[in-house]
């Protein structure tokens, strides 16, 4: 088994603002993408749509209010990677002054570990900081080669 990519980042604001910013489009699309598309309910539609058209997708497994929330993740188009072939559990931990925002990356294909390390490395901060009452510059990321 492959091992998961793990992303970790700790904002100044309560759990359930962080997941406010994972459950509801508009706020998701501040952080990530252009535009989003999240029906945060279990078998829900997750879409994320990047700057240069790229489409995330999948659909939500798991919703924890204020604590956890686990989705598929694909890319339309992308025969290495297709809708719902891999899963992305993001937990919300109480911690001191805040919230640890854990992100684990499980089952991508080996030639997808890069890219998407550099990926959630680059959008885990931008969603601290937009759940902290910034506003992120847009997002200018160029999505894999789809």
């Amino acid at each position: 088994m492959r091992a998961p990519i793990i992303v970790e980042r700790h904002v100044a604001v309560a759990p359930a603002v962080v997941y406010s910013y994972l459950t509801e489009s508009s706020k998701w699309a501040r952080w990530q993408g252009v535009e989003a598309t999240v029906e945060a309910k279990k078998g829900g539609v997750f879409a994320v749509t990047m700057p240069t058209g790229g489409r995330a997708q999948g659909e939500f497994i798991e919703l924890e209010p204020d604590r956890r929330v686990v989705f598929s993740w694909g890319w339309v188009g992308h025969d290495g990677l297709p809708p719902g072939s891999s899963t992305v559990e993001i937990d919300l931990l109480p911690a001191a002054g805040g919230t640890l925002i854990r992100l684990t990356h499980r089952g991508l294909p080996p030639e997808e570990l890069g890219l998407h390390t550099a990926g959630w490395n680059r959008y885990l901060p931008r969603l601290g900081s937009a759940a902290e009452g910034n506003r992120p510059e847009p997002d200018t990321l160029t999505p894999p080669n789809v």
